[in-house]
């Protein structure tokens, strides 16, 4: 089953953010843009790549409304201890969630049962708190937060403009379609 257009559900677990743990909940998801980024490990190979990826570009994120929650099933002691010795982890600004008993990564379809791991599961989330768009890659493949931030904006664009779609490409000031008869055939 899809998850496209599915409401986040209900969550509650503790993350580490700027040197202090805080709750978040599935709550916390409603009211702004979200991408919650899960990963399978702290202290891996290609995990600390991505999360540090997603700190360089945290900035452009943050202009758009966007908040970022990273989620391993690690504990949030594990995500402190990976920060406070990781060059690369120091830079995150955004929180880290630990999913110890895999309800989130169970909730979002992404756990690996036998390795107790998530696998690398991408997803954005609108300000009503659904999901606007899953992509999963294999544990070796990792992710690109241009990328992310493209269709983050490709998200917000065809939220704010109803009728309209962007096409393979579509970056933020280019032109968009509009689905009718008329282009049937045509592109």
């Amino acid at each position: 089953m899809s998850l496209i257009n599915t409401e986040v559900l209900p969550f509650k677990a503790t993350a580490y953010k700027a040197g202090e743990f805080i709750e978040v909940t599935n709550a916390d998801l409603k009211g702004k843009w979200s991408v919650v980024f899960f990963y399978p490990a702290d202290f891996t190979f290609v995990c600390p790549t991505e999360l540090g990826d997603l700190a360089d570009n945290y900035a452009e994120f943050q202009k758009l409304g966007v908040e970022i929650y990273g989620v391993s099933t690690d504990t949030h002691f594990t995500h402190k201890a990976w920060h406070d010795t990781s060059d690369t982890i120091k830079k995150i600004q955004y929180p880290l969630v630990g999913d110890p008993t895999g309800v989130i990564t169970r909730n979002f379809g992404v756990m690996i049962e036998e390795a107790g791991l998530a696998d690398r599961g991408t997803f954005v989330i609108d300000p009503e708190g659904k999901i606007q768009l899953v992509e999963i890659n294999a544990g070796g493949i990792g992710r690109d937060a241009g990328e992310l931030l493209r269709k983050v904006k490709a998200a917000q664009y065809v939220a704010a403009h109803p009728g309209e779609v962007c096409p393979a490409k579509w970056k933020e000031g280019e032109q968009t379609l509009k689905p009718s008869l008329d282009l049937v055939g045509k592109i």
